[in-house]
């Protein structure tokens, strides 16, 4: 059974910093490229930023310089670190495994950034 479990969200004052955590099992995870996305209220789902395997990185435009997407094969576990956070950043965070047959999700955990 694959699971993914989000950890790390919570409430930050805007230019703070949180990291997420995604814990992986039931999935051979380096096979996957692994991804964060977020959902706002009233707005869709969007890629925050995407690691392959290997490593290769991709960011939303609106995250670059802020946020650090980066893997730990061993642990089975991937992270969102988030600097100089803002109002906008405010969301459900959401963890992807992403392969070349099958994608999962996780559940999400709420990121809320307000003074």
């Amino acid at each position: 059974q694959v699971q993914l479990v989000e950890s790390g969200g919570g409430l930050v004052q805007p230019g703070g910093s949180l990291r997420l955590s995604c814990a992986a099992s039931g999935i051979i995870f380096s096979f996957y490229a692994m991804a964060w996305y977020r959902q706002a209220p009233g707005k869709e789902r969007s890629l925050v930023a995407r690691i392959t395997g290997s490593g290769a990185t991709n960011y939303a435009d609106s995250v670059k310089g802020r946020f650090t997407i980066s893997r730990d094969n061993a642990k089975n576990t991937v992270y969102l670190q988030m600097n100089s956070l803002k109002p906008e950043d405010t969301a459900v965070y959401y963890c992807n495994a992403e392969g070349r047959f099958s994608d999962y999700g996780g559940q999400g955990t709420q990121v809320t950034v307000a003074s």
